[in-house]
């Protein structure tokens, strides 16, 4: 089975304890939209490297990577499996593609990765493997590092971005809050760049994005970047679709883009 691959935006880690429409809709992709993958693999902002790295673990420890939120985000576990196997055939491609990674076993998931993981499959019976991004690498070799993985998502493996378009912490508003116009113009604009797959626009995001100095600061770029990850994970199957969008304080941008792979998913 052919799985897609998406991009989620993670929004603050209290996404894990909240109910709103943007985890009803989490929920109900996990559960309805996709048929079960044998396995996910995902990319986390929180993991930003020089390093290429992958996990090994058999079982995850959830990291609680966040300071400062109600003391009950602080009890969460979310102990799911990992995927030795897939870790390996990971391990292969990078070795093919002449990209040096290393393994890590028993970091856990930092909270990127098991907040939309918990998300979509609450009953923690999907395998993980969680990969780190690299912020300082150019767009091209971000995407290029996802298109290297696209293979597997003809072996029923999801790939998945967890991040944010629009993450500027210094820029949020009170809660419900009107969207700020200008995360608006930001994310319509990479709106259209996505579903044109228009990469030569796309990867020039940092000089013709309207407003992209105040919605992918230079401290915050790690949270944009996983969506080239993701998308070059679908450059055998070009097509992009939105999924959702909403906002949070005024302007954390909260989307959910799926790539490729559209036709095995039930939304069609």
């Amino acid at each position: 089975m052919t799985q897609p691959a998406l991009f989620i935006a993670h929004g603050s880690p209290t996404l894990a304890i909240e109910q709103n429409a943007y985890t009803s809709f989490l929920k109900q992709l996990g559960q309805e939209t996709l048929k079960p993958p044998k396995a996910a693999l995902i990319f986390s902002a929180h993991w930003d490297d020089s390093t290429q790295w992958l996990t090994t673990d058999r079982t995850h420890l959830t990291l609680h990577d966040f300071y400062g939120f109600p003391e009950e985000m602080y009890s969460i576990e979310y102990p799911v499996s990992g995927h030795p196997e897939l870790s390996q055939e990971i391990e292969a491609i990078f070795h093919a593609h002449n990209l040096p990674y290393r393994l890590s076993a028993g970091r856990g998931l930092d909270h990127g990765a098991w907040v939309v993981l918990r998300s979509l499959f609450p009953e923690g019976n999907i395998p993980a493997v969680a990969l780190s991004v690299d912020s300082k690498r150019s767009p091209e070799e971000q995407y290029a590092i996802g298109k290297m993985l696209s293979e597997l998502r003809q072996k029923d493996v999801l790939i998945i971005g967890s991040g944010g378009l629009v993450h500027n912490l210094r820029m949020l508003g009170e809660e419900g809050s009107e969207p700020a116009p200008w995360a608006v113009e930001f994310d319509a604009w990479i709106s259209e760049q996505l579903t044109g797959w228009n990469l030569r626009q796309l990867f020039d995001y940092d000089k013709k994005a309207p407003h992209v100095r105040t919605a992918v600061p230079s401290y915050g770029k790690e949270h944009f970047v996983p969506l080239l990850y993701a998308m070059g994970a679908a450059d055998d199957d070009r097509r992009a679709a939105k999924l959702f969008q909403g906002y949070q304080y005024g302007s954390l941008s909260l989307n959910c883009w799926m790539f490729g792979g559209m036709h095995q998913a039930n939304h069609e």
